[in-house]
């Protein structure tokens, strides 16, 4: 079912729908079995939980399906390649494995198991880490930057780091680390990061101060833009003008919720899907106003599953009163 665009300030949960345990395999009619992910690794990030990791898979994944032991555990988006399982008990080892759904609903074969052991719980423990200091970061060609770190401090131990950019977690690393590669990024982007420490008992500290980095190359938006974008005005049954936008989302390595209406040359308005987005036409209508004649220029863009915005689609002109744009 088509989801319903709703107010950017009513944000908007996906829901992914899997299936039950582990699925057989599934070819569908054609067309192969996503691979298994590699590079998994999983790492404690608290006396409850557990840090989960992987490569991506390649184009076409809706969603990674984690595995604690035979028990599916989590399902995460496309774009997304690490999740954060919780409800552990301490001083406890656990088995994790990843596996990959595609489009069109078929399920691959898990990776390798990897193991993780939750530390020992600290009664009582409600003293957060210190903010960990001298955050720092390079570029590492146009898709990935290296960060380093001073070492926080805890009245216990710090079991782990969490990696944010902006304000969601990306990445997360052992206590005993204090650098880290983040990939996956877009070339001529600008980022901004952040560090907190963790410690056993899941007491956070306070964000490290941000670095600011811009990842080297050029981006001219073409391939992150919506497509087969139109717009026309129509007049509603109230008299007033109202502004009717349809476009193609644009394909990436997950699943966009959010656009954003540049009217004019400014940002009108943000509108993000609730339910299940459309991966086909889209459509959306928004108010203009009362007077015939008056010409708009609009255009649309949408967040990418990195958190960045991608490349602005062709622009269109109407005039309210008169039919669709070329």
């Amino acid at each position: 079912m088509r989801g319903v665009p709703v107010p950017l300030c009513l944000c908007a949960a996906l829901v992914f729908v899997g299936s039950c345990g582990r699925d057989g395999p599934d070819y569908g009619e054609s067309g192969r079995l996503p691979a298994a992910p590699v590079g998994v690794t999983a790492a404690a990030g608290s006396a409850t939980s557990v840090h989960v990791m992987w490569n991506a898979v390649g184009a076409g994944i809706e969603r990674y399906e984690v595995y604690r032991g035979a028990t599916k555990v989590e399902e995460v988006p496309g774009a997304q390649h690490m999740v954060d399982v919780t409800r552990l008990e301490p001083a406890t080892p656990y088995v994790f494995s990843v596996r990959a759904r595609d489009s069109e609903g078929r399920l691959g074969p898990p990776s390798r198991e990897v193991w993780a052991r939750t530390p020992a719980v600290t009664a009582a423990d409600r003293s957060a880490p210190t903010r960990p200091g001298e955050l720092r970061g390079r570029t590492a060609g146009s898709r990935a930057v290296q960060l380093s770190w001073a070492a926080a401090t805890d009245d216990r131990d710090v079991v782990s780091y969490d990696i944010c950019q902006g304000s969601t977690k990306i990445h997360s690393v052992g206590g005993d680390q204090t650098a880290a590669v983040v990939t996956g990024l877009r070339p001529g982007t600008r980022y901004a990061f952040t560090v907190r420490a963790r410690d056993a008992a899941d007491n956070l500290s306070p964000a490290s101060d941000p670095v600011r980095l811009t990842t080297p190359g050029s981006d001219d938006g073409r391939d992150t833009a919506p497509t087969d974008f139109r717009a026309a005005t129509r007049r509603g049954s109230d008299g007033a003008y109202y502004l009717d936008l349809a476009w193609t989302p644009p394909r990436t390595d997950g699943v966009v919720t959010e656009y954003q209406v540049h009217l004019d040359g400014t940002a009108a308005t943000s509108l993000v899907f609730g339910g299940t987005p459309p991966r086909g036409r889209a459509t959306y209508s928004f108010y203009l106003g009362r007077e015939a004649g008056e010409r708009h220029r609009v255009r649309i863009r949408a967040r990418l599953p990195d958190g960045t915005w991608g490349g602005l689609s062709a622009q269109r002109s109407v005039t309210t009163g008169a039919g669709a744009s070329p």
